[in-house]
């Protein structure tokens, strides 16, 4: 019997890779981000950072921030039925904006445009 072929970054290729033009250094206000309890955040692979990086099966995936554990925070992501907790490097966070918020900037940005200023 032969042994499986690769790691768990193979066939990573994609969600491993920056854009051309979101190349080099990352953002420090991204790297020193802080994050709520109960914060909702998207899991999304910085490759410029390997620390602190996720399992990628849990790429583009939707968490909720349960605690700060040293320079990590651990959330917890829905993997089939089952919850888990991850812990991951802030860098590898971005928050993810609630409906109702997005909802509250579409009509202050109307609002904006129709009292003749600009958005």
């Amino acid at each position: 019997m032969s042994k499986r072929k690769g790691g768990y970054r193979h066939r990573t290729r994609s969600l491993l890779r920056k854009n051309v033009r979101q190349r080099g250094k990352i953002s420090i206000s991204r790297a020193l981000a802080s994050y709520e309890q109960g914060t909702r955040v998207m899991l999304i692979a910085e490759p410029a950072v390997q620390k602190g990086l996720f399992h990628p099966r849990f790429a583009g995936r939707v968490a909720i921030v349960q605690r700060k554990q040293g320079r990590a925070y651990a959330v917890a992501v829905m993997d089939g039925g089952k919850e888990k907790v991850i812990y991951v490097s802030p860098s590898h966070l971005k928050p993810v904006q609630t409906a109702a918020a997005a909802t509250a900037a579409k009509e202050k940005a109307t609002a904006t445009v129709k009292a003749g200023g600009t958005a």
